[in-house]
């Protein structure tokens, strides 16, 4: 910090109130310190005398028990103490979880599966942070889900993916993200294809229930799923078909009372529906804003947010790639082959011819060997980024975290990148 920047600041909070700050402008940082009493933010503990550093774009929220004293050094959009926050309803329904975890780890049965639903901009990703921070500082080892197509935690845009916990998130950079487990996706939202979506949500949960039976702990601890804000019409079933593909035990419902009752309804019996407040720190973000954060979760993913990292730039022959999309075009009924439908039309693996319209486009790299395994459901080792494309010496140029990639069968997303490096 220079002579010219703001003098540090001090808050004194109450216990059970919430310290709140926003970073909107691109340049500005803040260090912020815990000077005495306890804080956490977003479940993670505080530890007392660390200053820990927040980049443009950062929300936070400090949570404390039982009172504590915060510096604030730097220049923030938004601060506020707030006195009413949802943070003890949400240890409540951490608490409801945790003697489902020991009846389970007691019988080696499997521990509660949780998933989160609502709207946009309700706090979803935060309470889902919360209760595997908590579950984690129980020493629990739990699986967290995205299902969030649009703002994904665990990958980049247009995946979905898994991951198991296994310490506390880390204030500024999230979840460890060793071994996750990702499947290509290709779009922002899964209204673009439905069928797909729900085939890899399907294999998702297939290959969770498998992790969960070969590790003890994890079946303990069970699964926290957060699910995307699409929650009306051809949504809503979006989240009737996770619930069922995963066997969920508890459905949390933020916000929406609608929503509430609509699963309620639907829900067999033995699955716990439970209505829950939103945070009245939750930030409206319009379209803008969530394009602007998928693009950079995609930066991050190539270049890294606080560790710079330096990826490769690679040229692939043409002959060498093997490129595919999923989901061919809709064609009329009469044009179908014999017996084949419209809903298997969008799963299809469709071979592409490299051009000039791949450019800024992302390819995952598959996992699959050959086009004898099935592409559509295999998980995917990474990502690269297709910068150039020469026609005539056919090659594409792509911006690859590693000098080398593993395979050659790479999947078109619709995401694409602007590499400004």
């Amino acid at each position: 910090m220079t002579e010219n920047d703001p003098k540090p600041r001090e808050f004194k909070l109450d216990a059970d109130s919430e310290l709140r700050f926003e970073i909107e402008s691109k340049n500005e940082k803040v260090l912020m310190e815990l000077k005495n009493g306890l804080g956490e933010i977003f479940g993670t503990e505080l530890v007392k005398g660390k200053k820990y550093e927040f980049l443009p774009g950062a929300k936070v929220a400090i949570f404390t028990w039982h009172g504590c004293t915060i510096e604030l050094i730097g220049k923030t959009d938004v601060t506020y103490i707030a006195k009413e926050t949802p943070m003890i309803i949400y240890l409540n329904c951490h608490a409801a979880l945790e003697p489902m975890r020991d009846i389970a780890e007691k019988g080696e049965t499997q521990g509660p599966i949780t998933m989160i639903v609502g709207p946009c901009n309700v706090g979803k990703s935060t309470l889902t942070k919360i209760l595997l921070n908590y579950a984690a500082r129980m020493h629990r080892r739990p699986i967290f889900v995205d299902l969030d197509v649009g703002q994904g935690q665990i990958s980049i845009p247009g995946t979905i993916g898994a991951l198991l916990v296994e310490r506390p998130s880390s204030v500024t950079d999230g979840f460890s993200q060793q071994a996750p487990l990702v499947f290509h996706f290709g779009h922002n939202s899964p209204q673009y294809n439905i069928e797909l979506y729900n085939l890899i949500v399907t294999k998702l949960a297939k290959v969770c229930r498998d992790r969960l039976q070969a590790n003890k702990k994890a079946r303990a601890s069970g699964v926290v799923i957060n699910t995307c804000g699409w929650v009306r019409g051809d949504g809503y079933k979006l989240l009737t078909h996770a619930a069922q593909a995963f066997e969920v035990d508890v459905i949390l419902v933020l916000d929406q009372e609608r929503l509430y009752n609509e699963l309620k309804d639907d829900m067999p019996d033995f699955v716990k529906v439970v209505h829950l407040p939103k945070s009245g720190g939750v930030v409206e973000r319009g379209q803008s804003q969530r394009a602007e954060t998928r693009d950079s979760a995609v930066r991050e993913y190539f270049y890294g947010l606080r560790t710079p990292l330096y990826p490769h730039s690679l040229e692939i022959k043409f002959s060498e790639a093997r490129l595919y999309k999923i989901g061919a075009p809709i064609l009329p009924t009469s044009c179908m082959p014999l017996g084949m439908t419209a809903d298997e039309n969008m799963t299809k693996l469709v071979a592409v011819t490299p051009g000039p319209n791949l450019l800024h486009h992302l390819l995952s790299i598959s996992f699959a060997n050959s086009n004898e395994d099935d592409i559509i459901q295999t998980n995917v080792a990474g990502f690269v980024c297709v910068t150039n494309v020469d026609v005539e010496r056919q090659t594409l140029t792509v911006l690859s975290p590693q000098p080398k990639l593993p395979q050659t069968v790479l999947l078109v997303s619709d995401i694409q990148f602007m590499d400004s490096h």
